[in-house]
């Protein structure tokens, strides 16, 4: 029995993706049965890499057979799914399930910059936007595509962000590298936060000031007169 073919009725029969990690240990299990066979028991020590080829040579038969469906590898999980073009009676047989409110066009330019730009602050963010992003954070966040990721090595050490699972799932994505290109996105230049007492001239603002104060300090009042020998 081959081993895609294993993996082919282990898809089709699972409820829901499962990971190349998850495959591994349905068969690990099966070759612990006590009626495990010399096949089962083979497996039991399997490669990730070679469950991946595996499924990776399943999903070019089916592409290749051109049947209703495929094998879909997304946010790490694979998962059979149905060609788009049949979704007109698929929706009609299982009715058409209550799905969140599309996200905003402010949501979606924040995601997309935190997607390629990723881990980034919310300063970070908003210096690209132009644009206080509070709001569009949370909303994110509580839609669970985004979520904080670690601390920036900057004062005051502030959240980093990034994409969880399902925005890659949301999106269809098979991994962060799926994304499509975004070359000038990621070209924009991002000023980080000094820590203080680092900077070697003051700014302008206070350079001008300093340079004022010094004149107005030298020049005499109109009070003053000319002192004489």
């Amino acid at each position: 029995m081959e081993l895609k073919s294993i993996l082919e009725s282990l898809l089709f029969s699972a409820q829901k993706p499962l990971s190349v990690k998850e495959l591994r240990e349905v068969l690990t299990h099966a070759a612990e049965a006590e009626d495990a066979d010399a096949t089962a028991k083979s497996l039991a020590k399997i490669k990730d890499s070679e469950l991946t080829a595996a499924l990776e040579q399943l999903a070019r038969e089916h592409e290749t057979a051109a049947r209703s469906y495929h094998l879909a590898c997304v946010a790490g999980s694979w998962q059979f799914v149905t060609q788009p073009e049949y979704a007109p009676w698929l929706k009609a047989l299982v009715g058409i399930k209550a799905r969140p409110t599309r996200l905003s066009q402010p949501a979606l330019e924040t995601l997309a910059i935190i997607a390629y730009r990723q881990p980034i602050t919310r300063a970070e963010v908003e210096q690209i936007r132009g644009v206080n992003v509070d709001t569009t954070m949370q909303t994110l966040m509580e839609r669970g595509l985004v979520e904080t990721v670690g601390r920036a090595e900057v004062v005051g050490r502030p959240p980093t962000y990034g994409t969880t699972a399902l925005f890659l799932e949301y999106f269809g994505l098979r991994a962060l590298g799926n994304l499509p290109a975004a070359d000038e996105l990621r070209r924009i230049t991002v000023e980080k936060p000094t820590l203080p007492g680092l900077a070697t001239t003051p700014p302008e603002p206070l350079k001008a000031e300093g340079k004022q104060n010094a004149e107005t300090a030298a020049a005499p009042s109109a009070g003053d007169s000319p002192s004489t020998q």
